[in-house]
Parts: structure tokens; sequence; C-alpha cells
């Protein structure tokens, strides 16, 4: 479809997470590795990008300094969950200063829209699993100061804030220490990630009346796939708080792995949502394979033809990336 490339350009296209950081490449560089870097989500139309701080991965514990060491991050970043997240953000900084004014740190609604109108791309930081602060809630206001503007509580494991959807974790609930800092986020107007909480915990945090939630990258239960994918009454509670949910592109959550299994994901999060509920949340760089034919985000054009086959390009703008922008203009604050 010729208007494809066109629409991307004059689109805000979109994506709720990609853990590139952890990487350490230089998203300066354009490179064959991985799935994302600034010249390929140019290349791509991309005008937002989450960028998530991982410093804790895999189910068990002990296995993210082994990663990063082989990743080359220097021996005192590696040294703690919480001097791997200041590692991560100082990293993004540094690509930001040096791309020319290609890309920003994004903290307001202003700035975003000053990034669209300059053709900037507007980088938003976040921290998958709570955990990072080590639990120390005052560490979240240094978080917000240094840029991050949101956090999911739990990752792939339970931690001292809450439970964890991985399989065998026990669906705990959130922890005093979590309500502490789901407290602290919403006064400082920090978003919550509910991607990685267990049923107990997201009722948990559903249950708050003002803290803002979305959901980074998931699958959705109804479609099929894998474990940590949200329900449909999960689902409603977000789009009636104003949030979105970024559909997933890893095939082990969609239980399928081609471009139309992304589809049936997102036509059914719209169908219980609305239109105005459902984005893109790729997990790019998140050590999980994109769908047959696309090698990087310079593939996501197939997904914006297959939508705009079963879609008009009002219904299509939205979900890949109208919503997020509505979203993110509502909650960086001013």
């Amino acid at each position: 479809m010729g208007d494809v490339k066109e629409f991307h350009q004059r689109w805000c296209i979109a994506d709720g997470h990609a853990d590139s950081l952890m990487w350490n490449r230089d998203l300066c560089e354009r490179s064959e590795d991985g799935h994302v870097d600034f010249p390929r989500l140019r290349e791509a139309g991309v005008k937002l990008q989450c960028f998530t701080i991982v410093t804790r991965g895999f189910p068990f514990i002990g296995g993210f300094p082994v990663f990063a060491a082989w990743r080359g991050w220097p021996r005192e970043a590696r040294a703690s969950e919480w001097t791997r997240a200041l590692w991560q953000i100082e990293q993004m900084a540094s690509f930001c200063a040096r791309s020319g004014d290609a890309a920003r740190i994004t903290t307001t609604g202003a700035m975003l829209e000053d990034n669209l109108a300059q053709g900037r791309l507007s980088a938003v930081l976040g921290v998958e699993g709570g955990h990072a602060i080590e639990g120390q809630v005052a560490r979240l206001s240094e978080l917000h100061q240094r840029g991050v503007r949101f956090m999911g509580l739990t990752h792939l494991s339970n931690n001292d804030l809450g439970g964890s959807s991985f399989p065998m974790m026990g669906n705990r609930g959130l922890t005093p220490l979590g309500r502490d800092v789901m407290e602290e986020m919403a006064r400082l107007g920090m978003s919550v990630d509910v991607a990685h909480a267990s049923e107990s915990t997201l009722k948990d945090l559903f249950t708050h009346p003002s803290v803002r939630f979305f959901c980074s990258h998931t699958g959705v239960r109804a479609a099929g796939g894998g474990w940590r994918n949200l329900s449909d009454e999960s689902l409603r509670f977000i789009a009636d708080r104003g949030g979105v949910v970024g559909i997933i592109f890893a095939p082990v959550y969609l239980g399928g792995d081609t471009v139309d299994d992304v589809v049936r994901h997102i036509e059914h999060a719209v169908d219980v949502m609305g239109e105005g509920g459902v984005g893109l949340g790729s997990d790019y760089d998140g050590m999980v394979p994109l769908p047959r034919g696309m090698k990087d985000v310079t593939g996501l054009p197939l997904l914006t033809e297959a939508l705009l086959r079963r879609h008009p390009p009002s219904w299509v703008e939205r979900v890949m990336g109208g919503n997020f922008r509505r979203f993110f203009q509502e909650t960086l604050g001013g």
C-alpha cells in the first residue's frame, strides 16, 4: 500500500515498550543487532517510544549481573539494582545529547507536542519492576527528577512490592510497601504499568482512586496465547480509567507467529475497550522474537497494512499511536 509510508510519516506512531537500554548498544548508531535504535525508529516513522529500565531479569534473581557483564556494562553500574537503573537513565540521556537533537527524554505533554512539531523522537522512560528502588520510597522522587514517568511494580518474579504474573509465583497481592509506592507514584504523577502484575496485585492496584494505569505490553487472554495476558475484566477497568493497553508482538503471548495474530489481539482489545484504549506494546529487544517477516522496528508497516485492510485510517491511526499520544499528553504533566 503506497499510503502506508505516508501515514507513518504523518501519524504519531507510538510504542509502549522497548528493552533496548539493557543491551548496551549505542542507540545513535544504526545496528543490524536487536530491534531498535534512533535511525531505525526514524525510518519506521515512530515518534514516541517508551524505553524501559530493567534491573532484574529472568525469573531467577541472580541472572541479570551475568547478562550485564556479557553486554559490557561497567562494573560499578552492575553493582545493585539501583545503580543499574541510574546507569541506564544516564545512558539514555547521553544518547539523546549526542543525537543531533533527533531524540529527547520527554517529561511533559508540551514537550511531546513540541517534539512532534519539530520531527524529534520522544523517548519516554519507565522502570520495569519496583525492586529497582530497593525498598526506599524516597527514590521515586529522584527517578521522577531524572525523567522517569512510569513504573511497573513487579517484573518476572515476586518482589517486596507485590506479586508477579509469572507462572508458579503464587498470585500474591500488593504488600504494604507496594501500597506506599503506589501512593507516592500518584503524588508524583507517575503512571503504573500493570504489565507483569499478578491477578491479586492487579485487583489491589485497581482499588486506588487516582493513580493512572496503563499496560505497556501484553496480549489479551480471550484471543489466546500466554500466561500473562490480561482478562477482559482488566481491559475494561483500564479503559474506564482512561488507560491504554499496548499489544505485544511476541508470538509466545499471541498464540501464533504472524502479523495477523497481532491484529487478532488488537481487534479483541478494541472490541472490549473501545477505539480509544488500545495501542502498540511491541516488547522490542525484550528477548522474544517478532512475528514472521518483521526483522525489527522497520517492519512495522506490515502491521499497518494488515490493519488498513480491515479498518478505516482513523481507526488505525489511533491504535498505531494516537491513543498513546493522548495518554501521555494527559499523564506526563506540565
